[in-house]
C-alpha cells in the first residue's frame, strides 16, 4: 500500500511539473498584437497584412515587411458581420486560410480543471484508505493475533511424532473442546492454561496447532513480542482485546509463542523493570483469572526459558499444566523421519531406523533439516530418489559443517592436523567404555581444520565418572600427539583444552566427583536482566577455591597422562594413522580399527552386529581465531550441543 501511494504521489508531481513547464513555454512566446476590427481593416487597406487565418468569430494573421509593425509579427482580432471581408482581402493580395477546427469545450474544461480534479481524487483515495484500514490510528491497541482457519492444511496429531507423552497430556484438551460435558458432569475442570516447555525446534508450536486441528476450533496465534510497544498501555490493551476475541469465538485456543518475552520476572533487571512489559504481564494475569474454564477458552503458551518466567504466571489457576516437549528418543526420531519423508521418494537402501540411531540429540527441526538437505543433495545429482549416501552426506554437513574446499592448508598444517586427529582417534579407541569411532577427517569443515566423530551405540541420559574421564583423555589426545611428533605445539588444541577444563570443573563443582565430596560449589550465574543478584557472592572460602582449582587440575592432568601413555605405547599406530589421513584425508571407523588390529593384534571396535550409529561426537581443531562453539542451555548433562559429545 505504501508503494501505491508513493507511485501516485510521483505521478501527480510529474503532472504538475508538465503543466508548469507548458505554461512557462507559452508565456515565453511573443503574445500576438490585439487589434480592433477597424485597425485591422486599416492595415489591410495600407497593404500591411500578408496572411490571415479565419476561425469562426476570430481572425489571426501576420504583417508584411516595412510597416509600422515588424514583418512576421502576429496579430489577433475579433470578426464582425462584414460580408465584403473576403473581397477586400483578395483586393489587397492577402493570403486567406480558413481553419474550421476548434478545440472542444470538454478538452478546454478538462485542461482548466485538471489540477482541482487530481486534488479531489487524492483526497478521496486517502479517506478510503483510512476507512478500509479499520481506523488503524484508532486500532493501535487491538490484538495482532492471527486467526488460523481450516482453509489451509490442517495439522493433526498424525503430523506430530517423537513427543508421545506430550500428546497424551494434551489429548485431554482436545476431548474437553469436543465434549466439555464429559468432564463437567463429574465436577472436573480442564486446565485454564498449558505451558509447553522444551528446547528450540522440538515442535511446541506444531503441537498447539495439532490440538486446534484435532478439536476443529478457532486457533488464535500471537508472539509474546507482539504485545510490547514503545507506548505505555498498548500491550495491556492488546491482551484485553485478545481475550475478548477468544470469548467471542469460544470454544477456541489462544496460543502465545515465546511467552518469556512478556512474562519475565517483574521488577528485575538493571535499573528496575520494564514498565510496559510489567503492565502487560499484570493484565495477562488478570485476564487469566477473569474467565472460567466452562467458557471454552484454552490458553497455550510455549517457551524454551521457563526459568525466567514470573512465579505468579506459573501458579495453579493460571498455567495449571506444564508439558515437557523434549528432544525425541530413538523411536521418536524414527517416527519424525517417517513424517518428513512421507512425500519424498526414497531409494530401497534407505533405512530410517539406522538414520535415527545416528542422530540422537536431534530435535524435530534438526531432522526436518536433515531430510531437506538429503533431498537437495539428491536433486543436485539428478537422482530419481533420495539414497542412503545422500542422508549420510547431509548428516555430516549438518553436524560438522560444509566442506571448506577453497581453504588451502600448507603441507606442514596438514601434517599437524593429521597427527592431531590421529591422536584423538587412537585415545578414543583404547579408552574402555568410550563411544565407537565413526569417522576421522582432516578436511576443513566450518571452523574446524579436522574432526574426529564418535557414534555411541545408544542414547545416554546419565554419564559415569569413568566415561567423563575418558572424554577428558580423548580431548587431550590431540595436544599429546602434537608434542610427541612435532617440534612445537600449535593453537589447534585450544578448543579441546577449554572443553576438558569445563568438564573437569563441572565434575568438581556440580557433580561431586572429586575428593571434596558431594558438594556443589558456586551458584549458577543468573542472567543479568533477571536482577536477582547484581553482584555475585562466593559461597565458599579462598581455601576451598584453591582446593577446587587443584581438583580440576588433577582431573585434566590425569587425562593428559592417560593420553600420553596410550600414544607413547602405540606410536607406530599413530604414525601409520596420520599417514593414512594425509593420503586419504578421511577414514571411517572401520578403517581405524583395522589399522590398529593390523599393528597391535587387538580388535577394539564395536561388535560386528552393532550398527555403530547414535550420538554424533566430534573433536574440533579450531583455526587460531580464539572462537569456540557455544553450548546449548537445554543440552544433555555434559552441557554440549545436541548431537555433539565432548570428544
Amino acid at each position: 500500500m505504501n508503494t501505491t501511494i508513493k507511485t501516485i504521489f510521483w505521478w501527480v508531481v510529474i503532472f504538475f511539473l508538465v503543466i508548469v513547464l507548458w505554461n512557462a513555454i507559452k508565456a515565453g512566446q511573443a503574445a500576438p498584437h490585439e487589434l480592433s476590427f477597424t485597425e485591422f481593416m486599416e492595415q489591410v487597406e495600407n497593404g500591411q497584412v500578408s496572411k490571415v487565418v479565419i476561425r469562426e468569430k476570430e481572425l489571426t494573421g501576420t504583417f508584411r515587411e516595412g510597416g509600422s509593425f515588424a514583418g512576421g509579427d502576429e496579430f489577433h482580432t475579433d470578426l464582425l458581420e462584414y460580408p465584403d471581408l473576403v473581397k477586400d482581402l483578395r483586393a489587397h493580395n492577402v493570403e486567406i486560410q480558413a481553419d474550421p477546427k476548434k478545440e472542444s469545450a470538454l478538452f478546454t474544461a478538462l485542461l482548466t480543471w485538471a489540477p482541482f480534479l487530481v486534488i479531489i481524487a487524492l483526497w478521496i483515495f486517502f479517506m478510503r484508505q483510512m476507512q478500509s484500514g479499520g481506523n488503524r490510528a484508532m486500532s493501535f491497541g487491538k490484538s495482532r493475533a492471527k486467526l488460523l482457519n481450516n482453509t489451509g492444511k490442517k495439522v493433526t496429531f498424525k503430523d506430530v511424532a517423537g513427543v508421545e507423552e506430550a500428546k497424551e497430556e494434551l489429548w485431554e484438551i482436545v476431548e474437553f473442546l469436543k465434549e466439555p460435558a464429559k468432564f463437567q458432569k463429574l465436577g472436573g475442570k480442564i486446565p485454564k492454561g498449558v505451558l509447553l516447555m522444551g528446547p528450540p525446534g522440538t515442535g511446541k508450536t506444531l503441537l498447539a496447532r495439532a490440538i486446534a486441528g484435532e478439536a476443529n476450533v478457532p486457533f488464535f496465534s500471537i508472539s509474546g513480542s507482539d504485545f510490547v510497544e514503545m507506548f505505555v498501555g498498548v500491550g495491556a490493551s492488546r491482551v484485553r482485546d485478545l481475550f475478548e476475541q477468544g470469548k467471542r469465538n469460544a470454544p477456541c485456543i489462544i496460543f502465545i509463542d515465546e511467552i518469556d518475552a512478556v512474562g519475565r520476572h517483574r521488577g528485575a533487571g538493571l535499573g528496575g523493570g520494564h514498565d510496559e512489559r510489567e503492565q502487560t504481564l499484570n493484565q495477562l494475569l488478570v485476564e487469566m483469572d477473569g474467565f472460567e474454564t466452562n467458557e471454552g477458552v484454552i490458553l497455550i503458551a510455549a517457551t524454551n526459558r521457563p526459568d525466567v518466567l514470573d512465579p505468579a504466571l506459573l501458579r495453579p489457576g493460571r498455567f495449571d499444566r506444564r508439558v515437557i516437549v523434549d528432544r525425541p528418543d530413538l523411536v521418536g526420531r524414527t517416527g519424525i523421519l517417517k513424517v518428513h519423508t512421507s512425500e519424498i521418494p526414497l531409494d530401497d537402501d534407505v533405512v530410517l531406523e539406522v538414520i535415527a540411531r545416528g542422530t540422537p540429540g536431534f530435535s524435530g527441526a534438526d531432522l526436518a533439516n536433515l531430510v531437506n538437505e538429503a533431498a537437495l543433495i539428491a536433486a543436485r545429482e539428478d537422482a530419481t530418489a533420495v539414497r542412503m549416501e545422500d542422508f549420510e552426506y547431509a548428516k555430516d554437513k549438518v553436524i560438522m559443517g560444509v566442506e571448506r574446499k577453497t581453504m588451502v592448508l600448507t603441507d606442514e598444517e596438514k601434517e599437524v592436523t593429521a597427527y592431531h586427529e590421529a591422536g584423538h582417534a587412537i585415545v578414543a579407541a583404547f579408552c574402555p567404555g568410550s563411544d565407537p569411532l565413526h569417522k576421522v577427517t582432516i578436511i576443513p569443515r566450518g571452523r574446524a581444520l579436522g574432526l574426529t566423530m564418535q557414534l555411541p551405540t545408544e542414547d545416554k541420559h546419565t554419564y559415569k565418572k569413568s566415561y567423563i574421564e575418558s572424554q577428558i583423555a580423548i580431548l587431550m589426545g590431540g595436544r599429546v600427539a602434537e608434542e610427541l611428533t612435532q617440534d612445537e605445539i600449535t593453537t589447534g588444541a585450544g578448543n579441546d583444552i577449554e572443553r576438558a577444563t569445563d568438564l573437569a570443573r563441572r565434575m568438581v563443582c556440580e557433580w561431586g566427583m572429586s575428593d571434596l565430596g558431594p558438594l556443589s560449589f558456586g551458584d549458577k550465574q543468573e542472567p543479568v536482566f533477571l536482577g536477582r543478584e547484581f553482584a555475585q557472592r562466593a559461597d565458599h572460602s579462598d581455601t576451598t577455591s584453591r582446593q577446587i582449582d587443584e581438583a580440576v587440575k588433577n582431573f585434566v592432568d590425569s587425562g593428559y597422562e592417560r593420553a600420553n601413555q596410550i600414544l607413547t605405547e602405540n606410536r607406530p599406530v599413530l604414525d601409520q594413522l596420520a599417514q593414512d589421513l594425509l593420503e586419504h584425508e578421511s577414514l571411517d571407523g572401520k578403517a581405524v580399527y583395522r589399522t590398529i588390529e593390523n599393528l597391535t593384534g587387538k580388535y577394539l571396535g564395536p561388535p560386528p552386529d552393532d550398527s555403530g550409529s547414535a550420538r554424533n561426537t566430534k573433536s574440533e581443531d579450531e583455526a587460531p581465531t580464539g572462537e569456540t562453539m557455544a553450548a546449548d542451555e537445554a543440552s544433555p548433562p555434559l552441557g554440549v550441543e545436541p548431537g555433539i559429545a565432548p570428544a
